[in-house]
């Protein structure tokens, strides 16, 4: 808690190192062709990220800008997104008009609106939120931020690892994008989280439902697709501090973002620092099997962690030219909860455990993630080549005293090349690539066609195993055509064949186990997996329809995508810990294929928005893993057996948002979501799917403070999440009851002279409630969600000139 409160001391000292400068106004009108105004067309500023729409008349007005140089970047729906530079030396009238295009630029700064550009254009039902969003939802980790979206789940082991679950599906069913190459690490593990800096996100887009189409295999559920498109002003440089503070864990963060820009070429760097420590939650002992656990003053014992973060972007650009590069090293520590990770919970030690929250003891793991990527495009009169490519090395490693089950020896063997206490380690090369033609036919027509391809390289080490060595590729290609009606009506539609390969190598214990054979006892080496080599092929395919009607718009998709089945399904053969389970692939699995349709319809007005979601999905033969009557004696403490299996499945759901404007300061909201699932075929046949998120909805009062002298763009908002129970589950599931919970936030635009920094404060589990999530593994061992956090985010920027 001491470091908690010294970082807030520190946030006040860095107030103290603003200057001013004398401040100035850009205003002006947004007209199209023929000179008619453009009423809510989007103006944003960089780099001081200052924006506004325009009113009735077509007119902006942006207050407060220090002298300096800027990029502006102004945007409307169904026109060309304008790209300018200027300088601002006194109060300036800038008067633009736009240009018709059938589909806008996806390289635009996202805005409020170019969210709702994005989901007119996307047949597929699409969230988009940007760099505010997401300091003012900070949670423990991106996916976490994510989680008050529609549709948005997290599957949680820990108070920094939790996996994006999209309407249900999760793990390998749902693709992250990272400035358009796939992140690539261990996504089969609830306890491995993304191995991304939350700090470094610019805006996310996260679009519900089969995405096979553009992304390939994998994005049978969605994706979560991240960008990093900031352009510093043209001579210019800056920095941007960022420090979070948390107080469940005693979370202390810091981020330092440096830029500038010379011409046409443009640079960022990003450092970041986290620590934390033990995470606190509502309770005082848990239940592990059998056995009831105390908890110190509420902590999950050894759940501390650290993270250290390094990003570079260099980037240049030109007239229909621009290309960037991407460097980013992601390191972090953290620990599993001491009394449920392969420990007999008795034998904890928990005077050792116990004596400082932020230690790091058995068991604990720690990952470092290298992704090198470029995306290069090349505008050329109605045509546009895309190009991206990635390399990214995942090295993990998990660590736990060694303890003799079953047959292991009961002193570890000196001659084997692994240490005794290296329970697992995974090292993992993945090789992207993506080339894309855009062809703009016509003014009606657009026709985008493109390939990719993957090779995957998986080796292990450690005296543990469930996951064998691999070596996977897949390559596939597509089509896809957009044609507008008019500038009201969409329709596109497209066609993908995707190709794989996976090769699994044999594994055999490191230590004898005697077996009978006809009266006989001998010594063998088991062998845990076999030797695979499978081939996969499927052709995918997707329609869709966008309307537009005055203040509606309506939107339908239909189609077929797969996913091919991972190495874990097919050949896993071991104890997973934060599962409590021992799992055993299938060799025989079919890859999965899923039929959806999705529909949407939204209006929009001056006071009003709201929004229905629904869809429909069909699994043929949907991969899961099936609780059986065994229990595993070679290799844990008795652990039940759960084996790979397929059937046919039937889901449907929805999301539904609404936002009422009661006055111009005041707004209400809700968002809901709810899902459900039913096994057509196999042994749990009329049940539903193991984790199945309950139905939830969130009620929203938000309060926009009237700008004072010190403070803009202030904000009171209160968040009330009501949860229905689970009750609709499958054996030996348990049914998690309902419950509610309030967060409070808090922020705005502090000035201090010309300088203006971003403050946000959130109090998560207003009244440290006493809750269970049916989706998180700790609900196993009956963990609660933690309890109540003060959270205090503060981003301080400064900027200067390059002389020419």
């Amino acid at each position: 808690m001491n470091k908690f409160f010294m970082l807030l001391a520190g946030m006040g000292l860095w107030g103290g190192l603003l200057y001013g400068q004398a401040a100035f106004t850009l205003s002006g009108v947004v007209a199209d062709d023929n000179n008619t105004p453009l009423t809510g067309a989007s103006v944003l500023l960089f780099p001081v990220a200052k924006g506004t729409v325009t009113d009735v008349k077509g007119h902006f007005l942006v207050a407060d800008l220090p002298r300096g140089h800027y990029s502006v970047e102004i945007s409307f729906v169904g026109f060309a997104t304008l790209r300018d530079t200027l300088t601002l030396a006194s109060n300036r009238i800038y008067n633009v008009r736009l240009k018709p295009s059938l589909v806008s630029l996806q390289e635009v700064v996202v805005t409020d609106h170019y969210a709702e550009t994005r989901k007119r254009e996307e047949s597929l039902n699409i969230e988009v939120v940007n760099h505010d969003y997401l300091k003012q939802n900070l949670g423990g980790s991106l996916m976490k931020s994510l989680e008050r979206l529609p549709g948005v789940t997290t599957l949680d082991i820990g108070s920094g690892q939790s996996k994006p679950v999209i309407r249900g599906l999760g793990f390998n069913r749902v693709v992250v994008l990272e400035n358009n190459i796939k992140h690539e690490a261990q996504q089969w593990g609830a306890d491995h989280g993304l191995e991304i800096d939350q700090y470094a996100v610019d805006n996310v887009e996260v679009l519900k439902g089969p995405a096979s189409l553009m992304v390939g295999s994998d994005a049978i559920g969605g994706v979560i697709d991240i960008k990093n498109r900031m352009l510093p002003a043209e001579n210019t440089f800056g920095a941007t501090v960022d420090l979070t503070g948390k107080s469940n864990n005693d979370f202390a963060g810091a981020s330092l973002s440096l830029y500038g820009r010379k011409g046409r070429f443009y640079a960022n760097f990003r450092a970041t620092l986290i620590d934390y420590g033990d995470y606190k939650v509502p309770t005082d002992s848990v239940d592990i099997y059998s056995y009831r656990a105390a908890l110190y003053q509420n902590h999950l014992r050894n759940t501390a962690g650290s993270e250290r973060d390094l990003h570079l972007t260099l980037g240049m650009f030109d007239e229909g030219f621009q290309s960037k590069l991407f460097i980013s090293s992601v390191r972090s520590k953290s620990g599993f909860f001491a009394n449920a990770h392969g420990l007999e919970p008795r034998n904890v030690d928990t005077a050792l455990y116990d004596a400082s929250s932020r230690d790091i003891h058995f068991p604990w793991q720690s990952v470092h993630h290298f992704k090198v990527s470029n995306s290069t495009q090349v505008r050329r009169k109605a045509i546009t080549l895309s190009a991206d490519f990635g390399l990214q090395r995942n090295f993990r490693q998990e660590w736990s005293q060694y303890v003799s089950h079953g047959y292991m020896p009961a002193v570890f063997p000196d001659s084997l090349p692994f240490d005794p206490d290296l329970e697992r380690q995974f090292d993992k090369d993945v090789f992207s690539g993506n080339v894309r033609l855009s062809h703009q036919a016509s003014k009606k027509m657009v026709i985008t066609a493109g390939i990719s391809s993957e090779l995957h390289d998986n080796r292990i080490e450690g005296r543990g195993f469930i996951v064998p060595a691999y070596r996977q590729w897949s390559a596939g290609g597509f089509a896809l055509v957009k044609y507008s009606f008019t500038g009201k009506r969409m329709l596109q539609a497209g066609i993908r064949y995707d190709y794989g390969r996976l090769k699994v190598e044999s594994y055999s214990d490191w230590f004898p186990t005697p077996v009978i054979v006809n009266g006989d006892t001998s010594m063998v080496y088991l062998e845990r997996a076999g030797s695979l080599n499978r081939h996969f092929s499927s052709l995918t395919w997707s329609v869709g329809y966008t309307h537009q009607q005055g203040n509606w718009s309506y939107r339908a998709n239909v189609g077929r995508s797969f996913r091919m089945p991972i190495a874990k399904e097919l050949a896993a053969n071991g104890v997973n810990y934060h599962h409590f389970s021992y799992e055993v692939g299938n060799p025989g699995l079919a890859p999965e294929v899923s039929y959806q349709l999705d529909a949407g319809a939204e209006f929009s007005g001056k006071q009003i928005a709201m929004g229905f979601t629904p869809f429909v999905n069909y699994f043929s033969n949907y991969i899961y893993l099936n609780p059986t009557s065994e229990h595993d004696r070679l290799y844990g403490n008795g652990n039940q057996v759960f084996r790979y299996t397929q059937s046919e499945v039937f889901r449907i759901g929805a999301e539904i948002h609404a936002h009422y404007q009661i006055i111009n300061s005041v707004q209400l909201g809700v968002v809901g979501e709810w899902v459900s699932s039913r096994q057509l075929t196999g042994e749990k046949k009329g049940f539903s799917l193991p984790f199945s998120p309950p139905a939830s909805a969130v009620f929203n009062v938000k309060y926009q403070l009237p700008k004072l002298k010190l403070i803009e763009n202030g904000y009171v908002s209160v968040d009330v999440r009501f949860t229905a129970p689970q009750n609709d589950i499958v054996p030996p599931e348990e049914t998690t009851g309902g419950y509610q919970a309030i967060n409070l936030s808090l922020g705005g635009d502090f000035k201090f002279g010309s300088r203006t920094i971003d403050l946000s404060f959130q109090v998560q589990n207003l009244f440290n409630t006493q809750y269970f999530n049916h989706t998180s593994y700790y609900r196993l061992i009956n963990v609660p969600e933690p309890g109540r956090n003060v959270v205090v985010n503060i981003s301080i920027p400064f900027s200067g000139q390059i002389k020419e």
